[in-house]
């Protein structure tokens, strides 16, 4: 049953969630490690919170998915009122945890932000499949859960909003790019309103047609992100002369783009093909900023490593392969 659960709140890919704020904290000059893991917490449980309740929202779209049948609603190891359960424990913890670091700090005001970041994930679950483009609810999120880290440490500074802008761009092209092409088959077949579907990508008889309209979209974001990445180096004092992380982000910058290639480039639909080319390109995705906030403390480099080693040992412990199958 814990697996299922795990399965529920989709664990695979929670340290990308989890680290949000810890990245905002960081940014705003919090360093304690303490502190750092409650803010992780946050994001941890939050996660948990968002994923299950979108489950919850897209149960029937996800039955017309023979590769999502392992999702634990879908497979009936989990019932619709125990999900609602859990997903409603997940959020009352968050919120429990968030008001303790109010307290450490003596900063209230930043749960503002927590309770918008939110509130823009429960919109999505509700909306996502209706309306095309609702995936900017949950850049919304990230941005807010973002914003929150760094405001409750202390005043939001313009590395602050680089790393916020980053964040959300991140997961505008997980779930606009990415996230359109790995359900493109079954969103297809339920006429999810998705903007994958609005753009023309199509999947029928297992032969994917990607337009080039879709492509653009992609390559727009990645160069939108890459412009924010590098500006730091550019304008702030403490970047500057840093060419090893500068060498570093370069290769595997280089690296992310070629996935992306690969990945807006199929011409079959393979999910776990898919899955591959989505995994690489996630972790490789949120390991950049990790490395450029290095340029203040080496030791941030280490959150570069949260997300991958998460997803590989949830995998290992549910599913007892890399991959995983409710992706």
């Amino acid at each position: 049953m814990i697996k299922a659960y795990l399965k529920l709140a989709r664990s695979f890919n929670v340290g990308l969630t989890a680290i949000a704020p810890v990245l905002g904290a960081l940014a705003d000059g919090e360093l304690r490690l303490f502190q750092l893991f409650l803010f992780f917490l946050v994001g941890f449980f939050g996660h948990s919170y968002g994923f299950a309740l979108n489950d919850i929202f897209d149960y029937r779209v996800d039955k017309l998915s023979k590769e999502l049948l392992e999702r634990p609603i879908v497979k009936g190891e989990i019932s619709i009122k125990q999900a609602w359960i859990f997903t409603i424990s997940m959020l009352v913890t968050a919120i429990s945890i968030a008001i303790y670091v109010a307290y450490i700090y003596s900063n209230y005001f930043s749960l503002i932000y927590l309770a918008i970041s939110a509130t823009c994930i429960t919109i999505y679950d509700l909306i996502s499949k209706k309306y095309p483009a609702m995936d900017v609810f949950v850049a919304g999120g990230i941005f807010f859960l973002i914003l929150y880290g760094a405001s409750t440490v202390g005043k939001i500074t313009a590395l602050t909003w680089i790393v916020i802008a980053l964040g959300s761009l991140q997961v505008l092209f997980m779930q606009f790019i990415a996230g359109g092409l790995k359900d493109a088959e079954h969103d297809y077949k339920g006429n999810a309103n998705t903007l994958a579907i609005k753009m023309g990508v199509r999947v029928i008889n297992k032969k994917m047609h990607i337009s080039h309209s879709f492509k653009f979209l992609a390559y727009s974001i990645e160069a939108i992100y890459l412009f924010f990445l590098f500006y730091p180096f550019y304008f702030f004092h403490q970047f500057k002369g840093k060419y090893i992380q500068i060498a570093i982000l370069v290769a595997l910058s280089i690296i992310m783009i070629f996935i992306s290639y690969k990945l807006v480039s199929m011409k079959i639909f393979e999910r776990n093909e898919a899955r591959k080319y989505i995994g690489l390109h996630y972790y490789l995705n949120f390991s950049l900023v990790p490395i450029m906030l290095s340029c203040i403390n080496p030791w941030i480099v280490i959150i570069a490593f949260i997300p991958p080693l998460a997803f590989i040992l949830s995998n290992i412990t549910i599913h007892g392969s890399i991959l995983p199958k409710t992706m």
